[in-house]
């Protein structure tokens, strides 16, 4: 219908969900950068738009394009791919006077099974279980974990698969009767909301305490010199783990002192043992086709290119 125009660069729930009320879909299929989504927005002025955190973040940071306002008919984002950083979707809201719908699914799963709603909004978490979808958090032994501790999620979903095509030992390690195996270490609060912490092979400990890199992430990008950033595990001199950094400089920002200063900030922000040993400055991150950072390249040494 004309009152409800979806817009998207990317299928999956951006397709399904405006078909299911008869809603029309903008698809775009070429590279999404931002002057590319600026433009399409304006010709189609959708009600919803559709994207993953690092659209949003660089549509947020192009100087060029600080003018834009993305449409008057615009009312609500969504967001999914990978968690949306607290400080992206405050920034999206203050600037265009609409929120960011931050949610997690997987293609397990078909669907958005966490999610923040209109109304129930927390930046920085991916909010509360969908209707329809029951959620645990299980430690190494399957037990549950009880709130403020890390464990992986698992999910009890009626759009869940049978398994992988050809792949029994996958299927096996992923789909345990009702339950699905998603991969992602999480949170619970004591409302019952969710954050994430990290992919299950991304996470590690420093000094016996887990460290969930989007968090480190997190903190680096609120510095005013950092655009965007990735961390991964690192061995020091004695084989232990530690945080390291590859971070993506803001145009201009000065390079002077700035190793010690994003190690402080870090420090300040979320704790002393979290911060990051090692610094990398780069031109860009690698990245799939749909903007989330493949950290494995980055853990294996293949920084050159995106």
């Amino acid at each position: 219908s004309a009152a409800k125009l979806f817009f998207a660069y990317g299928l999956g729930n951006a397709l399904t969900f405006p078909m299911s009320v008869g809603a029309t879909t903008v698809l775009n299929p070429e590279r999404p950068t931002p002057a590319a989504m600026f433009a399409l927005m304006n010709k189609y002025n959708p009600s919803i738009f559709y994207g993953v955190p690092t659209l949003f973040a660089a549509m947020l940071n192009d100087e060029s394009l600080k003018a834009q306002r993305g449409g008057a008919r615009l009312r609500v984002c969504t967001s999914a791919g990978e968690a949306l950083p607290e400080s992206v979707g405050n920034a999206w809201k203050t600037r265009f006077g609409v929120d960011i719908l931050d949610g997690v699914g997987s293609t397990e799963l078909l669907h958005i099974f966490l999610s923040n709603a209109p109304g129930d909004i927390k930046y920085g978490c991916s909010g509360r279980p969908v209707p329809g979808y029951n959620v645990r958090l299980v430690n190494e032994a399957g037990a549950d974990v009880p709130d403020g501790e890390v464990g992986e999620l698992l999910v009890d979903a009626p759009s869940a698969g049978e398994g992988y095509w050809n792949q029994r030992s996958k299927s096996r390690r992923t789909f345990e009767g009702h339950w699905t195996r998603t991969g992602d270490k999480y949170i619970r609060d004591a409302d019952g909301r969710y954050t994430f912490c990290g992919r299950s092979d991304d996470m590690f400990k420093v000094s016996g305490i887990w460290v969930s890199p989007f968090e480190v992430e997190s903190a680096l990008i609120t510095h005013p010199a950092v655009l965007e950033a990735a961390v991964v595990p690192e061995a020091d001199s004695e084989g232990l783990l530690k945080p390291k950094a590859f971070v993506v400089l803001r145009a201009g920002a000065k390079t002077d002192g700035l190793d010690g200063a994003l190690k402080e900030h870090v420090k300040q922000k979320i704790g002393v043992w979290k911060y990051p040993r090692w610094i990398e400055t780069v031109e860009a991150l690698p990245k799939t086709e749909t903007g989330k950072i493949q950290r494995f390249k980055l853990r294996d040494g293949d920084t050159a290119k995106p």
